[in-house]
């Protein structure tokens, strides 16, 4: 019950911002990212702690510098300058630093850098909305049908050291629905690409969402924790939520640089 009103409350809103974009789009995902750079740094840290408020603003920076374009490149390095010395001198535990500074930049690259697509997408052309909503129902869809396959027929386990529920029973139920809604969507928004390039993404981004998905359950599992934070009733961290849609932005905004502009 928790999940799904956290998703009805929740993605009407992240629709709405797709459409309109805009500053709006630009500051909700900034927030979103600032939030999930956090929970990243606070498996290691307190919430107040120097390192894990600097990660979450520089990340926050990072997709402010995405709405100007190529801008976005010096924002990751010049956070990645930032934060690393800032984590090697504020270590919590006075060893590991290198460690310490590995994880500062982990968090500026895999929640920053990754998470500066879900702008820059936006905002390649007035066709670009589209794109972003095919990417993230696409991403959803992958998400929930794995879930509710996986419930209802998951018998044999997929990663079980990772993940100890994913089944391969849910992994071809996601892919099936990822795949699915991609293609429909590519067809009612009429995007003009050819029928081999839609059926590409169709194929690519439901197995990069499970990808990032069992990525972040990797990290999870080996930090000892279920979830990144309590900020969504049902759902766990918002960087729970992101960790597919960050890497299916990254490939969907390659695969329109390469393929369709």
């Amino acid at each position: 019950m928790q999940r799904a009103i956290s998703a009805a409350v929740g993605v009407p809103v992240i629709l709405v911002l797709i459409y309109f974009g805009g500053n709006a789009y630009m500051i909700g995902a900034a927030a979103a990212l600032a939030l999930a750079a956090a929970e990243f740094q606070h498996i290691t840290r307190d919430w107040i702690d120097p390192v894990c408020v600097l990660t979450a603003a520089l990340v926050a920076g990072i997709a402010v510098g995405a709405r100007a374009g190529g801008v976005v490149w010096f924002a990751w390095l010049g956070a990645a300058i930032v934060i690393a010395p800032v984590a090697a001198l504020l270590n919590p535990t006075k060893d590991g630093h290198v460690i310490d500074v590995l994880w500062a930049l982990g968090a500026v690259t895999y929640v920053g850098f990754l998470g500066s697509f879900i702008v820059l997408l936006r905002y390649i052309d007035d066709d670009a909305r589209s794109w972003v909503y095919i990417t993230v129902l696409g991403t959803f869809a992958t998400d929930t049908a794995a879930f509710f396959v996986g419930r209802r027929f998951g018998k044999h386990k997929l990663a079980p050291r990772i993940s100890p529920k994913k089944t391969i029973e849910g992994l071809i139920g996601g892919y099936a629905g990822g795949f699915a809604t991609v293609v429909v969507l590519a067809y009612v928004f009429d995007l003009g690409v050819k029928p081999v390039q839609i059926t590409s993404i169709g194929v690519l981004l439901p197995t990069v969402a499970a990808f990032g998905d069992l990525a972040e359950s990797a990290v999870k599992r080996a930090a000892g924790i279920k979830d990144t934070s309590e900020i969504i009733p049902g759902h766990g961290g918002i960087l729970d939520r992101l960790d597919s849609i960050l890497f299916a932005f990254a490939l969907v905004y390659l695969f329109t640089q390469l393929l369709v502009y």
